[in-house]
């Protein structure tokens, strides 16, 4: 059976978000040569990405261009995964021992304005993605999400439950793309690991996300939007916990599963050398015990605004990690009010506030 070696040459795509940014530092901390490439798309505010690859040691990205930093250790190109010439220049760079794909168009509440752009971003370029890997059949680790579970109410939520009903096209885009990776890991035998990331926060995070919006709305003295009247839950789970499984991962590579019964398929495992794993924290959190975490972390209360629930929002998330532990011997633990400090902590340092 094929293992990675101890010090990987890793590609990640969506290197300058919130996850990609993360998991860089943690792979070039460890020792691993990495290849980032992200199109800084202005979904948010870009200048919070640029930030990002200057702590990681990039200063000046020029699109089109590999730039190196890290004694070259880590090479970044701006550019897009669904661009043939951006793909071969980090492609170039290769072999790759492992592609961990990030990149993807993020947003619930903006999939229902602009469905074609998570279309485009997270189906065409995954696919895009793939065919760059046919030859070498790197292990291809890919994000997925939560919100494929849709409207399964059983709780918690397992790999082995159905996901066939998705409640926004930002969910359908990813169950479609685990469905076209499945289909190149059977064809092509690309070794692949799906990643459903159960809320990811902490430093560093998205503007678009609870934490980081309450959070600069309670220091202004301005109302925080709460939806569904903050009936709500979810498992919302530190960064370095999702980073230490993604890191675990990468150096499990999947095997097709021998005892997989075609009359009764698993969706988590397959006669392709193919997995799914739910990183999440295991504890949902209601909605406003969490804003009463951010509340004790700034030491200000928080104006509510209640409002109903939005389309596309599900009303709870819990990640059975039981085949996580099983397979890597890990379950991610940190506490809210320890992450949401650290946030806090970073929030305020970087914008001075």
């Amino acid at each position: 059976m094929y293992a990675p070696p101890l010090k990987m040459k890793m590609l990640v795509t969506g290197s300058a978000g919130f996850i990609g940014f993360h998991l860089v530092e943690r792979l070039l901390s460890e020792g691993h040569q990495v290849v980032g490439i992200d199109n800084l798309n202005p979904y948010y505010d870009p200048a919070l990405k640029v930030s990002r690859l200057r702590a990681a040691g990039i200063e000046d990205p020029v699109p089109g261009s590999i730039v190196h930093a890290r004694q070259r250790s880590y090479g970044f190109l701006q550019g897009d995964i669904t661009n043939s010439t951006d793909l071969k220049s980090v492609f170039d760079l290769g072999p790759f021992d492992c592609v961990c794909h990030l990149a993807a168009q993020a947003g619930v509440r903006f999939s229902l304005e602009q469905p074609l752009a998570y279309v485009h971003a997270n189906i065409v370029g995954t696919t895009h993605l793939l065919e760059a890997c046919r030859s070498d059949a790197p292990h291809f680790l890919f994000a997925s999400s939560s919100s494929v579970y849709g409207l399964n109410q059983k709780m918690p939520y397992s790999v082995h439950d159905n996901t066939d009903h998705p409640v926004s096209i930002y969910a359908a885009s990813k169950k479609a793309s685990e469905l076209i990776v499945h289909s190149y890991s059977h064809l092509f035998g690309i070794p692949s690991t799906g990643l459903r990331f159960f809320t990811a926060y902490g430093p560093w995070g998205r503007p678009d996300m609870a934490l980081f919006k309450f959070t600069q709305s309670i220091l202004k003295g301005e109302p925080i939007q709460v939806y569904n009247n903050g009936r709500m839950q979810r498992d919302f789970t530190f960064i370095d916990d999702i980073v230490t499984g993604v890191v675990k991962l990468a150096h499990h590579i999947p095997q097709p599963d021998e005892g997989w019964d075609a009359n009764h398929p698993d969706p988590s495992t397959s006669s392709a050398p193919y997995r799914i794993h739910n990183i999440g924290n295991s504890r949902p959190t209601e909605l406003l015990d969490y804003v009463r975490a951010i509340e004790r972390a700034l030491g200000k209360q928080a104006v509510l605004e209640m409002l109903p629930a939005q389309p596309g929002d599900v009303t709870s998330t819990w990640a059975d990690t039981s085949e996580l532990q099983k397979e890597i011997d890990f379950i991610p633990d940190t506490a809210i009010d320890v992450g949401v400090s650290k946030f806090v902590a970073w929030f305020r340092q970087y914008y001075n506030v």
